[in-house]
C-alpha cells in the first residue's frame, strides 16, 4: 500500500517531469526573472508588511495625504487588530500574487492556466490531499498544547467577543492569503522552473517556503519542509494548486481553533 503510494505520488511524477525538462545548458531569463521576482516579492512582505515602515516610508517620500487616509481608515474601523491584518493581506496579495500575474502576462506572454490556476483533472488526485490532511490533523492537535502554538494563533483573537463578524471577516481574509501563498510558491515559483529544473524544482520552492516561517513555532517551521515537498509533488503531478489551496487552509483553520480552544474559548 505505502510502496504503491510512493510510486504514486514521487516515482511516478519525477519520471514524468525529468522527461519534459528542457536539455539546454543556456542561460534562461525567464528563470532569471521569476527569481529576481520571487526575492523583490518576499523583501517587499518582510518591510512593507509593516504598516509602521509603510507610514515611515511615505512621509520620507512627502507623502503623509496617504499615511493620513489610511489611518482615517483605521479609525472608522475602530477595529486596529483587524486593520493591520487585513493591511498585511493585502501587501501579501499584492506580492504573492498580482506582482507575477503581471511578469507572467507582460513579459512571458503565457496563460495563468501553466502556473498552476487550472481546474482541468483537479480532483484526480483528490485522496492523496486528503490523505495529507488526515496525517496533519492530529500533529496540529498535539502542537496545539504548547505554549508557543497559543501565543501565536490565532492571528485574529477574538479575546472574549463574538467569533461573528471580525473573525469570520478575517478567515475570509485568510483564505485569500493562503491562496496567494499557493500560487506563488507551488504556482508561480513551482511549474515557472520545472522545465529548467525538472522534479528538483520542489527542493528550491522549499528553502524560501520553508524561511517564511522562522518568527513562527520551531515544529511549524520544519513540518514547512514536509508541506512543501509534499505540496510541491502534488501541484507538478495534477498542475494544479486549488486543492492545495483548500488542504493548507483547513489545515490553517484547524489550528485557529484548537487554539481557541486550549484556550477556553469554547468552554
Amino acid at each position: 500500500m505505502l510502496l504503491k503510494l510512493w510510486n504514486s505520488i514521487v516515482v511516478d511524477t519525477f519520471q514524468k517531469i525529468e522527461s519534459e525538462k528542457e536539455a539546454s545548458s543556456s542561460f534562461n531569463k525567464k528563470v532569471g526573472l521569476l527569481f529576481i521576482c520571487v526575492a523583490l516579492s518576499l523583501i517587499f512582505i518582510e518591510y512593507f508588511g509593516s504598516f509602521s515602515f509603510l507610514s515611515l516610508f511615505l512621509n520620507n517620500l512627502g507623502l503623509d495625504g496617504i499615511t493620513n487616509l489610511l489611518v482615517e481608515i483605521k479609525t472608522s474601523l475602530n477595529n486596529n487588530q483587524l486593520f493591520y491584518l487585513g493591511y498585511w493581506v493585502a501587501v501579501v496579495f499584492s506580492c504573492y500574487f498580482i506582482f507575477p500575474v503581471l511578469l507572467i502576462k507582460l513579459f512571458f506572454k503565457e496563460q495563468l492556466s501553466n502556473y498552476g490556476l487550472s481546474f482541468k483533472g483537479i480532483f484526480k488526485s483528490y485522496k492523496l490531499y486528503i490523505i495529507f490532511f488526515l496525517f496533519m490533523l492530529p500533529l496540529v492537535i498535539l502542537v496545539s498544547f504548547s505554549e508557543s502554538f497559543q501565543l501565536k494563533y490565532p492571528f485574529y483573537n477574538p479575546s472574549g467577543e463574538s467569533l461573528w463578524p471580525n473573525f469570520f471577516i478575517w478567515q475570509c481574509l485568510y483564505f485569500v492569503q493562503f491562496f496567494a501563498l499557493e500560487f506563488f510558491f507551488r504556482g508561480f515559483m513551482l511549474h515557472g522552473t520545472k522545465n529548467k529544473f525538472g522534479f528538483y524544482s520542489i527542493f528550491i520552492m522549499m528553502i524560501p517556503y520553508c524561511m517564511i516561517h522562522f518568527e513562527k513555532p520551531m515544529p511549524e517551521t520544519i513540518a514547512a519542509i514536509i508541506a512543501g515537498l509534499v505540496l510541491g509533488t502534488l501541484s507538478l503531478k495534477s498542475k494544479s494548486i486549488w486543492l492545495g489551496v483548500l488542504i493548507h487552509y483547513s489545515v490553517a483553520i484547524t489550528m485557529d481553533l484548537a487554539a481557541l480552544y486550549q484556550k477556553g474559548y469554547f468552554n
